[in-house]
């Protein structure tokens, strides 16, 4: 390869022109104002290592919480005032070297992220559901003091070998995990990125960066070590998988386009490119590259989305994950991914539209199917709700069929109210409990409107949500969803949506049902009485299902400004 092509290929590649001999280094130009939703996050994760490092083990957990709820509350607070200020909404919104975009779609999706996570690490945060008994090996005294709220959901040190006597020793200790945070603010950091990347080699560094965070928290739960450990390394290896099969058709694209940037390979795609690199002219413009490699980075994504039939990973790790990670997982993560999702077919690839339409038309009717059909036959509450994910990313695929603007505004919205509703129904799953933890079997959970009526009566609000019952949230983010797909010309899909629906609600009255019309059994399990860190979560939960129910109006109008791309 001769010098100027490599020239031309590290050009084309980093997104910054080296100087030719005799010319001055040109710096990269960033704009740290856009990017300080990111850049506060990953700062206040870079200070909560530094906290593990230097902070003494009983001060950790304190500084570790205050550290991560005053992290994301600024960067939330940093995309008001992006949006306040009226960036995003021209040429001006992409910004680092042409790396990210700031537009409505991203504020929205990072405000949605950051709001999702704050509400989520209280959860992690909860001591209260899960105290010690006389069988760990703990005396009287520490267990009183830990009865007190000092337990949470995670190993009491992640490196030891389940069921060894370093970890019982750790749990003697009283020693806590306080590493969840950082590694959630490096979650969180990845996410904020992932749907506003211009390029595909940002979206695939963001990919990792909030995955690799993800795989670690899955498998450092206090109770059932073994299934979690199990569950991580399901998520880490299929987790791969989906990763080279992103990282290669970024590798066929930049054959393609000769460029990572979505605005160039858009270009590309409508056939106005203007210049053509000598070393990539073999196969720039191969339609067969094009094609594949788009497939490819598609099959990433819908991975991540856990549409059928890329949904394997779901339900494992859902039921092996520590339920706090479980629900933060279920709802931030879909919010990253559809971002993406939606960013790379409408700003890289809407020249094909009539490509990659039918491909989604057919993943959508097996994952709204599949997951709810499944669904009925399941008995462990997880693995419900886990399915229940699945078949809800197919209703959002319904708004991104739709390839208009009101698909957009609608698919972010029901992001925004799954989100709360999913991170509210897996944090009334940690108080139920019975001697061996969380008690998941659904057997357990009957009876439970008698014995606690309010947590059952909160449950019931998500489920029903789920369900799409008017007057809470899921039945606007359905409505909005599929009358956006009925207005691009997909009206058969919604016919399958509607009755998937129906197949669902069954299966969600269903435990309604096992709740309020059973009777208790004896030996059955507790209600854990939370701190005011879960019955905030719950709290919020509940009052934003209910608001998008009854006044879903304003959100929707937000969320139509905020839904064009820019390029």
């Amino acid at each position: 390869m001769s010098a100027t092509a490599v020239h031309s290929l590290w050009a084309t590649a980093g997104g910054v022109t080296s100087a030719a001999p005799g010319e001055k280094f040109q710096a990269p130009v960033i704009e740290y104002t856009q990017l300080m939703p990111v850049l506060i996050v990953i700062g206040a994760a870079v200070v909560g290592v530094l906290v593990e490092a230097f902070v003494p083990r009983r001060s950790r957990y304190y500084t570790q919480v205050f550290l991560t709820v005053v992290a994301l509350a600024a960067s939330f607070a940093a995309i008001i005032g992006l949006a306040a200020g009226g960036h995003g909404t021209t040429k001006a919104g992409v910004v680092a070297m042409g790396a990210i975009a700031i537009d409505g779609p991203t504020l929205f999706l990072q405000g949605t992220i950051l709001l999702t996570a704050l509400v989520a690490v209280f959860t992690f945060a909860e001591r209260r559901l899960d105290p010690a008994s006389h069988g760990d090996g703990v005396s009287p005294a520490r267990t009183k003091l830990r009865a007190w709220g000092r337990v949470d959901s995670f190993a009491a040190q992640a490196a030891s070998v389940p069921g060894s006597d370093s970890e019982k020793a750790a749990v003697r200790a009283g020693f806590t995990t306080t590493e969840v945070f950082p590694l959630v603010l490096f979650s969180v950091a990845g996410m904020l990125v992932f749907p506003a990347a211009n390029d595909l080699l940002t979206l695939f560094v963001a990919l990792e960066v909030f995955s690799l965070p993800l795989y670690l928290l899955c498998a450092v739960a206090r109770r059932k070590r073994l299934m979690s450990q199990e569950a991580a390394v399901k998520y880490f290896l299929l987790g791969a998988f989906s990763s080279a099969f992103l990282l290669f058709g970024i590798a066929l694209l930049y054959g393609y386009a000769g460029s990572v940037s979505y605005a160039e390979i858009a270009h590309v795609v409508e056939g106005s490119v203007t210049k053509v690199d000598p070393a990539l002219a073999a196969t720039m413009g191969n339609d067969a590259l094009l094609l594949i490699g788009g497939a490819m980075i598609l099959t990433g994504l819908l991975f991540k989305v856990g549409a059928v039939p890329f949904h394997m990973w779901t339900p494992d790790v859902y039921q092996g994950a520590p339920t706090p990670v479980t629900g933060f997982m279920a709802a931030a993560t879909k919010v990253a991914a559809f971002g993406a999702l939606l960013r790379l077919l409408y700003v890289v690839l809407p020249g094909l539209t009539w490509d990659w339409r039918p491909v989604l038309w057919a993943v959508a009717i097996v994952t709204m199917l599949g997951g709810a059909i499944v669904a009925i036959t399941q008995t462990d509450i997880k693995r419900l709700l886990a399915y229940s994910s699945i078949a809800h990313a197919g209703f959002i695929l319904a708004g991104v069929i739709a390839a208009t603007p009101d698909g957009v505004s609608s698919v972010l919205f029901y992001l925004g109210a799954y989100s709360f509703v999913t991170v509210g129904a897996f944090a009334v799953v940690t108080l139920v409990r019975d001697a061996g933890g969380e008690a998941t079997h659904l057997s357990k959970w009957a009876g439970l409107g008698r014995r606690s009526p309010l947590v059952a009566a909160v449950f019931a609000v998500f489920l029903l949500a789920f369900a799409g019952i008017p007057l809470t949230s899921g039945f606007s983010g359905k409505f909005a969803v599929f009358k956006a797909a009925a207005d691009g010309g997909a009206g058969g899909l919604v016919v399958v949506g509607v009755i998937s629906s129906a197949i669902a609600a069954f299966f969600y009255i269903r435990v309604i049902v096992l709740m309020f019309f059973s009777e208790p059994k004896a030996d059955g399990p507790t209600v854990a009485v939370p701190s005011p860190l879960t019955m905030t979560t719950i709290a919020v939960g509940v009052a934003v299902t209910l608001a998008l129910g009854l006044a879903p109006q304003y959100f929707l109008d937000l969320a139509s400004q905020a839904g064009v791309f820019v390029r």
